[in-house]
């Protein structure tokens, strides 16, 4: 029977969680807190890329500084023969992006609570100068609560990252805007655009731009065409459709600039037309019999 492997001296690897470009997860168990831990670690083929070195540090700096209930946290990171790790909090439930494969479409009061997750988590990490950079339905974690977590700071963006890849695209282009894609610096707009995307996707069960041809998803982000969320889900309240198409704007300007306008919108309360127009009407029937009394009285 083949031995655990041992990172550090104290991590126990098990089995692998997922795997992308740079980096594969797996579980592990921390033998000195005793405790599960999830470990995220370079492949050996990419630990000499310089730029790819400093992604996976700048990952590592920018989710500890935040600290944040909303944030996967990081407890520990270092250099194992070689490979780079990162040390994660460990959570027991699927990926957006699972759950959405799984079950399709969620309930809108549902796809609001996850919103105001991600949102609290991005207004602190924009607060204290960092850009995700890379918000999509993998890297939004269920919590054993129901709960979200943000992860994956690996492409984000923070006040040391140095000069050389401020001016690169970075993310994935599903979720990015078009400007973006044509090179125009982050913002935290970008961020919440990319927040609208994932709830349009939440609703519909279906990706906002499903092209696979990175040219045809680019021509389609530019156009913007979508079906409007009242058509495809007549049930959301329009507080919450308007404030994610409001998010996924053409037009830059008419976007949210900050995670506390986009949240302030999206708990706007709403106004029920035809509550309204019954009390309108109510209102002009109680004035036709006070009319008509005095006419009896005259």
């Amino acid at each position: 029977m083949q031995a655990p492997e041992i990172l550090g001296g104290r991590y126990e690897l098990g089995r692998v969680l997922g795997r992308g470009g740079m980096a594969e997860v797996r579980e592990a168990w921390d033998k000195r807190l005793g405790r599960p831990v999830a470990v995220k670690l370079l492949y050996p083929s990419v630990c000499t890329q310089p730029d790819t070195r400093r992604r996976f540090t700048t990952e590592a700096r920018a989710a500890a500084a935040l600290n944040h209930p909303h944030v996967v946290a990081v407890h520990d990171s270092g250099v194992h023969e070689g490979r780079h790790y990162i040390v994660l909090e460990r959570l027991p439930g699927q990926n957006l992006a699972d759950v959405l494969a799984h079950h399709g479409p969620l309930p809108a009061e549902q796809v609001r609570a996850i919103m105001r997750d991600v949102l609290s988590a991005l207004g602190a990490a924009h607060r204290s100068g960092v850009l995700h950079r890379d918000i999509k339905p993998a890297n939004i974690l269920f919590t054993e609560f129901g709960g979200v977590k943000i992860a994956d700071f690996g492409v984000a963006k923070s006040p040391d990252t140095p000069q050389t890849l401020t001016n690169r695209v970075f993310g994935t282009m599903a979720y990015l805007p078009s400007d973006r894609i044509a090179g125009r610096p982050a913002t935290p707009s970008d961020d919440l655009y990319a927040l609208g995307v994932v709830a349009y996707e939440a609703l519909t069960g279906r990706r906002a731009y499903p092209q696979e041809n990175l040219t045809a998803l680019a021509d389609a982000i530019a156009a913007a065409q979508l079906a409007p969320l009242s058509s495809l889900r007549p049930d959301v309240d329009p507080a919450l459709a308007m404030t994610i198409e409001r998010a996924m704007a053409r037009d830059p300007r008419f976007r949210f600039a900050t995670a506390e306008q986009m949240l302030a919108s999206l708990d706007a309360p709403t106004r029920r037309p035809g509550r309204a127009g019954g009390v309108l009407a109510a209102t002009a029937v109680l004035i036709l019999f006070a009319l008509a009394a005095l006419v009896v009285v005259a």
